[in-house]
């Protein structure tokens, strides 16, 4: 059997050390993140699953949490890419961009949109409008992060910032309660703009109808493979969240099953081939280790 040069990528995955006031989204159903989740606590789960590269996600919408990800990943060689947080509305904007244009690994930003009072408000702010443009001008990835109930107006969003890809995080956080032809109809609009791509992460922690097994999701990936196609898809495991539903292995492992009949090719491209593209990886990623610094 012959091995792929393409090398596999988790395109989603978090590190903290936690406090309560920095991670107020952890609630006290959530005890298993309630603890530092650092590099040390995820290189085992990378080597045993063979993955060779990370995609290392902002949780807290804190710029200095940003500057200290940036440090893990330069630390850690298994991080290739940083999504942060900036300031996105903010007049300090610039200067935090500025500081950033040092930091070669920070390859996108984030903003938890669904944690706004009114995610639609913020999604049509005329400030972070501007923010979103300057970061696409500046060539960083933004990511999307709302539930399902806002899709219509990240949709809008989407279609005024096609500068740079745009990712649609955790498939935009269905309701499983409402059947997938509820969310292939919400997230049509966003799959028909070839500049947004979405992440394969995320659906194991969506609350689930009474009686739902994991194979029960299927259906959602078989969608989502209709509507943006084997090219605009990545697998993310959102370690250390997914931990709420099991293991790292439970999601790869259900991403693997879903994508079994693809060819090769396109499951490459899923797996890592669609990260190494949209964050600008290195090319020189197979073989890397996992050794860390912290």
């Amino acid at each position: 059997m012959s091995v792929s040069a393409v090398p596999k990528i988790d395109a989603h995955q978090h590190f903290w050390r936690y406090s309560p006031e920095n991670y107020r989204w952890i609630n006290d159903q959530m005890t298993v993140l309630k603890q530092d989740l650092l590099p040390k606590n995820l290189i085992p789960q990378l080597a045993a699953h063979g993955i060779q590269g990370s995609v290392l996600v902002q949780a807290c919408s804190r710029f200095d949490e940003t500057r200290w990800l940036l440090n893990l990943a330069e630390e850690n060689n298994f991080v290739k890419a940083v999504v942060g947080w900036v300031d996105i509305a903010g007049s300090a904007l610039g200067s935090q961009l500025a500081l950033l244009q040092q930091q070669p690994l920070l390859r996108g930003v984030r903003h938890q949109v669904q944690d706004e009072a009114s995610p639609a408000d913020w999604l049509a702010n005329s400030a972070v409008g501007r923010g979103v443009e300057q970061v696409q001008r500046q060539g960083y990835v933004y990511e999307m992060l709302v539930n399902q109930q806002h899709l219509d107006a990240l949709a809008t969003f989407a279609g005024r910032h096609d500068r740079h890809y745009l990712v649609l995080d955790h498939f935009g956080k269905p309701d499983l309660s409402q059947g997938v032809a509820h969310w292939v109809k919400q997230v049509k609009p966003l799959a028909a703009m070839p500049h947004v791509s979405c992440k394969l992460s995320g659906l194991l922690t969506e609350p689930r109808p009474r009686g739902f097994a994991p194979n029960d999701l299927l259906p959602w990936f078989d969608a989502a493979l209709s509507l943006f196609g084997s090219q605009r898809l990545m697998f993310g495991s959102d370690w250390p969240v997914c931990l709420l539903a099991g293991d790292y292995g439970n999601g790869k492992s259900l991403c693997q099953q879903a994508t079994e009949a693809l060819s090769p090719t396109e499951r490459d491209a899923i797996f890592g081939g669609n990260a190494c593209k949209i964050y600008a990886l290195h090319s020189d990623l197979t073989g890397v280790s996992h050794e860390s610094a912290s």
